[in-house]
């Protein structure tokens, strides 16, 4: 099997962002956006979707987080993209319950090359210490739309914003994992009944 790994860099005038991926990893992170709480909740991504992740980020943080956290999903999105390849192989769908003591959240995803975000969290609290919660929606919109995912994510309960934000990252973590794992079953079709995704 050919390594699943993938360098992605992108360059603006608010950020500048470097990730690599490995798809195929044991889920060794190393994260640094600027932003601790972000890089908390991407170590999930990788911890439990067993992906090797590394991402370094330098953007505008004396305006805000928003540039960082939505900038750093578009390369994630397109590293995922450009890891997976033609998907043929891949078991393509996949979801996820994760609780994490009151809270429980739902992430279902198709990696149907149509790029689409279902997103239906409700924080009990608009702010996790300094982080905007609404910087999360960001963060996936930015996936989607490069990754080419249909993803769906519910908090289905949970009165702790941490414990909600963490219960949705570690699920999105495991979907990852298993929509990409390669199907011995499939033996390299690709998973659609079109011939391409």
């Amino acid at each position: 099997m050919n390594p699943r790994i993938a360098d992605v860099a992108r360059d603006t005038q608010e950020t500048q962002i470097a990730a690599r991926i490995n798809l195929d990893g044991t889920g060794q992170t190393d994260l640094a956006t600027g932003i601790p709480f972000f890089d908390h909740m991407l170590d999930q991504i990788g911890r439990h979707g067993l992906i090797d992740l590394s991402v370094k980020a330098t953007g505008d943080l004396d305006v805000d987080d928003h540039h960082t956290v939505e900038d750093t999903g578009i390369v994630l999105g397109q590293a995922v993209a450009k890891a997976v390849g033609d998907k043929r192989g891949i078991t393509r769908y996949a979801h996820a319950y994760v609780p994490l003591d009151e809270a429980l959240s739902r992430v279902v995803i198709d990696f149907s090359g149509r790029p689409g975000l279902h997103y239906f969290v409700d924080y009990p609290r608009a702010r996790i210490g300094a982080f905007d919660v609404d910087l999360i929606s960001e963060f996936f919109q930015g996936f989607v739309n490069h990754a080419q995912v249909t993803l769906h994510i519910d908090n289905l309960r949970g009165v702790n914003a941490h414990h909600v934000a963490e219960t949705v990252f570690k699920a999105f973590g495991r979907v990852l994992r298993a929509a990409t794992t390669l199907d011995p079953r499939a033996a390299g079709q690709m998973p659609s009944t079109k011939g391409t995704l």
